[in-house]
C-alpha cells in the first residue's frame, strides 16, 4: 500500500470517528469544521507512521530470515560434514 493511500484512509477514519462522536453527542455535524480538520491531521499523522512502522519491519523480517537462512546452511553443512566421518 502506497503512502498516499494510508494517509487518505487513516484521515478519512479520523473524519469518521469525529463524525460518530458527534452523532454520539447529539450535536451539529457541521457546527466545527476545525474539529474535523484537527482529528483528520492527527489519524492522517497515525497513518504515516503506520505506514513507516510497516516499512520498517519488513526490513527488519528480511534480515531475520536472511540470518535464519544462513544459520540453518551453516547447520546442515555441519551435520553433513559430521556424518561423512
Amino acid at each position: 500500500m502506497s503512502l498516499l493511500s494510508n494517509i487518505v484512509g487513516f484521515s478519512f477514519f479520523g473524519l469518521a470517528a469525529r463524525v460518530g462522536q458527534l452523532m454520539i453527542q447529539k450535536r451539529n455535524m457541521l457546527e466545527n469544521p476545525g474539529g474535523h480538520l484537527i482529528a483528520m491531521g492527527v489519524f492522517g499523522y497515525g497513518g504515516y507512521w503506520a505506514y513507516q512502522w510497516d516499512q520498517r519491519a519488513a526490513v527488519l523480517l528480511a534480515d531475520k530470515r536472511q540470518k535464519i537462512k544462513e544459520h540453518r546452511e551453516k547447520v546442515a553443512a555441519a551435520v553433513a560434514a559430521n556424518a561423512e566421518e
